[in-house]
């Protein structure tokens, strides 16, 4: 082979080179979104006094909580996509949604209340909860480990623990419109009981699927 075969030979190799994880996660979240809500707006839809409640700041909390667990959730997905990657100083960042939510539960018991703290943690919407996040999450969540499996992810089980994280993130995001409870009690409760299920099922797909 001369030179100009080789140069061309390597070119073409680079022209094929894969897509960077990100950008494949990107996608194929931009993919599944619109699944989730169309899933969304025909069973559950926004709640009736939205406009009302978005000038609570406790309701504002919410998204504030979820849209941070998503961000952390995908960056450290990304990162451990990659061959020997450690969670080491990553974790960290999840520790920003559980300071903006202790945060938000210090400054309710601090105003005068009008309910008391078990009405205001049970909630009236536990169940839709439990149920909402989790099959909001599942288009999210099989993108999510499609993606990953373009990494070369070494802790497959941890992996798919963040694609679940990240996916059930965008669920509580969706859900948290319709939620009538606002309470950081209520908040703190059960949506992490609904996204520690997805994040679940998301270690056990992982595990299997993302192994290489």
């Amino acid at each position: 082979m001369d030179t100009d075969h080789l140069l061309q030979g390597l070119a073409t190799d680079n022209d094929h080179r894969e897509r960077p994880v990100g950008s494949v996660l990107a996608t194929a979240l931009m993919i599944a979104a619109p699944v989730s809500l169309v899933m969304f707006f025909t069973t559950l839809g926004f709640r009736k006094d939205i406009a009302t409640a978005l000038h609570d700041p406790f309701f504002d909390l919410k998204f504030l909580v979820t849209t941070t667990v998503v961000i952390s959730a995908t960056a450290i997905s990304i990162h451990l996509s990659r061959p020997e990657a450690s969670l080491k100083g990553w974790k960290r960042l999840l520790l920003i949604p559980v300071g903006l939510l202790s945060f938000g539960i210090v400054s309710e018991m601090m105003m005068p209340q009008r309910l008391p703290w078990t009405t205001r943690l049970i909630g009236s919407n536990s169940k839709v909860c439990m149920t909402a996040i989790p099959l909001l999450s599942l288009p999210l969540l099989i993108a999510s480990l499609v993606a990953l499996r373009h990494g070369a992810p070494t802790r497959p089980a941890l992996a798919g623990a963040c694609a679940g994280l990240l996916s059930a993130g965008f669920a509580a995001t969706l859900y948290a419109s319709q939620c009538t409870d606002d309470s950081p009690l209520f908040v703190a409760t059960w949506y992490p009981l609904a996204i520690g299920l997805v994040t679940a099922v998301g270690a056990l797909a992982g595990s299997r699927w993302l192994r290489f």
